[in-house]
């Protein structure tokens, strides 16, 4: 009972966050990009807050410009992102039809892709290569479709190529979302058949949870072809995730007492 009431009221607090956030995105467009980028990184740290989901990352305070693609889990991905580094996403024409949240990422200028149509690709790759080249951070999930997070999913290399015609870094980040004990959580999945409402309702039920941003070393994406390029991201991405799942299952079987044997890592 206790647990339904917390989750009504986080609810009330969601609807007048994305109220806010729909006055905001009218005028988002006029304004600097400075303006911008701390409504973003406000806006998306405050909704974080309001799922309480806590944030584990380290400064990207020094990161160049350039594209950063990672894992894809959840619709709430791009603001965790958004709450470190602001930038602009490439997305699915999908996420264009979400309720709110879909126009307030059109807001933001998000460019979508369709797909299966190889001309808009081309041109949504071209508009990327020339933001990177002015300095622009982007960002891109290579999966193209959301998982569970029990493994990372083959990536695009499409999706990679501006990064290589621009000349600008690509920065690989491991997104794992944990509970408290740091065992892998769904809590925040949006894969196969969940619908958008369900996804959210759920996230609005869990009492707590943690995500963790793990950046990887970046690669100068000119020194690759782009399936190469595709290859090593995924391997570090991946790499990291398992770092992180080996840690939690030497933590359960080493100190018992701390690790409920049920939380251990799933092989499935």
């Amino acid at each position: 009972m206790l647990q339904r009431t917390i989750a009504l009221f986080r609810a009330l607090r969601l609807a007048l966050h994305i109220g806010y956030g729909l006055l905001m995105a009218v005028i988002y467009p006029r304004l600097s990009t400075a303006m911008r980028r701390t409504i973003l990184q406000h806006w998306s740290a405050d909704l974080l807050n309001i799922f309480n989901v806590k944030l584990d990352a380290p400064s990207f305070d020094g990161m160049q410009s350039g594209l950063i693609v990672s894992n894809h889990i959840s619709w709430l991905d791009v603001f965790v992102l958004n709450s470190t580094v602001p930038m602009r996403f490439v997305a699915k024409s999908e996420v264009r039809r979400w309720p709110a949240i879909g126009w307030l990422c059109a807001r933001a200028q998000t460019l979508f892709i369709e797909r299966g149509n190889a001309r808009a690709a081309a041109r949504i790759n071209a508009r990327l290569g020339e933001s990177m080249q002015q300095g622009e951070s982007l960002a891109v999930f290579p999966e193209g479709t959301s998982t569970d997070g029990a493994q990372v999913a083959h990536f695009h290399a499409f999706l990679l190529q501006p990064a290589i015609d621009a000349g600008v870094p690509l920065h690989p980040i491991a997104i794992r979302y944990q509970d408290e004990s740091g065992a892998r959580s769904t809590a925040a999945a949006y894969f196969d058949d969940i619908s958008f409402g369900a996804s959210m309702w759920t996230l609005l039920n869990t009492p707590k949870l943690h995500v963790r941003l793990m950046p990887t070393p970046s690669l100068h994406a000119a020194d690759f072809e782009r399936r190469e390029l595709a290859r090593r991201a995924h391997e570090s991405i991946s790499a990291a995730l398992q770092q992180a799942e080996s840690h939690k299952l030497h933590i359960a079987l080493t100190h018992p007492q701390h690790s409920d044997t049920n939380l251990l890592p799933s092989t499935t």
